[in-house]
C-alpha cells in the first residue's frame, strides 16, 4: 500500500489523500491529485520523483506552478536545480513533518485487513490531524 499525501504548507493541513493497493511510482499518482485539485493548489511543489514532462504540462495548464526539482543528467540540470527559489522549495518539508506527526500519533501501519477499511482508517486520521490543527 502506498499512501500520498497533499498537505498546504502554511496550515500544514491534509487537503487530499490517495491511496493505492500497488506500489505506484510518484510520477503515475501525481496527474490525479492535480486535477482533483486545481482550486486548491497555487504552487506544486515536489522531490525529484515528480520530475516528468506530463506532470510539468498537466500542472502549467491547469493553473498550478510547478516547482519540482530536476533529475541532474548533466550540468544544465544542476544549474536549473540551483536557481530554484530554495526558500519555497523548502517548504516541501512541510509534507514531511504532516507524515510524521500521523505515523507519530495513529501509528505507522493500519490494523484493519480489509482495504476499503484501510484506507478509511487513512482518511479518518487525516480529518483528525485537521481538526486537531484547526483546535
Amino acid at each position: 500500500m502506498k499512501v500520498t499525501l497533499l498537505v498546504d504548507t502554511k496550515s500544514n493541513a491534509v487537503i487530499d489523500l490517495h491511496v493505492t493497493t500497488t506500489r505506484k511510482h510518484d510520477s503515475q499518482i501525481a496527474p490525479s491529485l492535480i486535477k482533483r485539485n486545481t482550486d486548491e493548489v497555487a504552487i506544486l511543489l515536489g522531490d525529484k520523483g515528480y520530475d516528468d514532462q506530463k506532470i510539468l504540462a498537466l500542472a502549467r495548464e491547469t493553473g498550478v506552478r510547478p516547482l519540482i526539482k530536476h533529475r541532474e543528467f548533466s550540468s544544465l540540470y544542476k544549474a536549473w536545480n540551483s536557481r530554484l527559489d530554495a526558500d519555497l522549495y523548502g517548504q516541501r518539508s512541510q509534507n514531511e513533518t504532516v507524515n510524521s506527526r500521523l505515523k507519530r500519533k495513529y501509528g505507522a501501519f493500519v490494523r484493519s485487513g480489509r482495504w476499503w477499511k484501510q484506507f478509511r482508517e487513512l482518511a479518518i486520521g487525516c480529518l483528525t490531524h485537521n481538526i486537531d490543527k484547526g483546535l
